[in-house]
């Protein structure tokens, strides 16, 4: 039980205190899973699997009607199921992904059903200026909607495991080492994912550059790091710049096309 409510708990802090304060990395793989590993005494297999499932749902932005998966719930069961059963990260792997469709779903109700059915007292206490009502009725909601969200991981992993634990065993070993390969394989799909929302004609070719220098010269991440702050600080001053002649053209010229100029000096550096 102790180990259930833990993991409910970093659901709630991470999950929900993402929703709260806007810091919206908060709820991602690569915190949740260390977090959970180190409430499960088990830092190093949370680390590893929060950045395994991070890969994952990297390329995962849930917008609106546009939403896949929960990566937040996604990776406090399965890492938790990884520690428990001592069954490595793959376990975490092949799980993620139904808990976080299902959590999702789970989520989406909690909103409709809890926070969609106060929105007309909202408006009500803002037309009538009852401001610290309207606080006291937020954040009531607010851990309402996510100690419910918490429960359902509390007894996922209080009755689950048992039940995960005897279907794990039950799995040959070739369907077992045919889902490892296949969750070596969602990362490559994460950053698939990822790459078509940022593709960018533009900018491709420091992809390409950043492949060469991690696959064919063997940097290390850190130097791969400070090759992209450079670049990154490179581009911005040459951006500055355009906007300066931007702003001097526009000072000199009446007719007031700068963005046509902006747009011949960016060609002319791209080429």
């Amino acid at each position: 039980m102790l180990n259930a409510f833990l993991v409910a708990l970093a659901v709630f802090i991470c999950v929900g205190g993402a929703e709260l304060i806007g810091f919206t990395m908060l709820n991602r793989p690569i915190v949740i899973g260390p977090l959970v590993g180190l409430f499960l005494g088990d830092l190093h297999t949370g680390v590893m699997i929060g950045a395994s499932l991070e890969a994952v749902f990297m390329g995962v932005v849930n917008i609106g009607g546009a939403s896949a998966a929960e990566p937040g719930i996604a990776t406090a069961v399965g890492t938790a199921f990884a520690i428990m059963l001592g069954k490595g990260s793959e376990v975490a792997l092949t799980l993620a992904l139904p808990i976080g469709i299902l959590g999702l779903q789970i989520k989406t109700v909690l909103y409709i059903f809890i926070v969609g059915m106060f929105a007309k007292t909202f408006d009500r206490l803002a037309a009538e200026g009852k401001e610290k009502q309207i606080i006291a009725l937020h954040y009531g909601l607010w851990a309402v909607n996510w100690v419910l969200y918490s429960l359902f991981a509390f007894f996922g992993i209080l009755f689950g495991s048992d039940a995960v634990s005897a279907l794990l065993d039950a799995i040959p070993d070739v369907v077992m080492n045919g889902l490892t390969v296949c969750g070596g394989l969602l990362p490559a799909v994460g950053m698939a994912m990822l790459m078509k929302m940022l593709w960018d004609n533009k900018i491709c070719m420091f992809y390409f550059l950043g492949f060469v220098l991690a696959a064919y010269l063997n940097l290390p991440l850190i130097a791969l790091a400070v090759i992209g702050v450079i670049i990154a600080i490179s581009v911005g001053m040459n951006d500055y710049k355009l906007n300066q002649l931007s702003a001097q053209r526009v000072a000199v010229s009446p007719s007031g096309d700068s963005e046509e100029y902006l747009d011949e000096e960016e060609e002319e550096f791209f080429s």
